[in-house]
């Protein structure tokens, strides 16, 4: 059985999603993954990542989020 650890837990204010970040330990040794649950309603939808490409995610909504704050700054 795998070994489950909430990282954290919080809604999408324009569309009330629930997004859930976990990380997932195999028991059988293999490597962790984050796991990024998001909740519609009564719908699912579950991603499990490497350490990869959540970096990659991560540095993409990071500069994203930079260039936002920039604009918003110049108004």
């Amino acid at each position: 059985m795998s070994q489950i650890s909430e990282l954290s837990k919080f809604r999408i204010p324009l569309g009330n999603q629930e997004i859930e970040l976990q990380q997932i330990d195999h028991e059988a040794g293999g490597m962790s993954m984050l796991r990024i649950r998001i909740r519609e309603a009564k719908r699912f939808t579950i991603c499990d990542i490497d350490a990869v490409t959540a970096r990659n995610g991560a540095e993409t909504m990071l500069h994203w989020a930079e260039s936002q704050e920039a604009k918003a700054d110049e108004r």
